[in-house]
């Protein structure tokens, strides 16, 4: 099935796309922002890691909601 063009795109689907790719991008830059602002002590693993896997992979905001749920430690009291 060959891949579709944008003029080929119903509105609600393009509004769709749209939607997912700003949803996308919000959650990476919140993921950066906390990377660079978060001690590396109260990260899980490499912080170099976490920032490679938010901006390389294409992940549909799966990477920056596991940075979020899993990749932090919690913060002490």
């Amino acid at each position: 099935m060959p891949a579709k063009r944008w003029n080929e795109l119903s509105p609600r689907t393009r509004k769709l796309v749209v939607v997912g790719a700003t949803v996308d991008a919000v959650l990476r830059i919140a993921a950066l922002v906390d990377l660079a602002r978060r001690p590396a002590a109260e990260v899980r693993g490499s912080k170099r890691r976490w920032v490679l896997a938010v901006t390389l992979l294409n992940s549909v905001g799966v990477v920056p909601i596991a940075y979020f749920l899993r990749g932090r430690r919690p913060q002490p009291a």
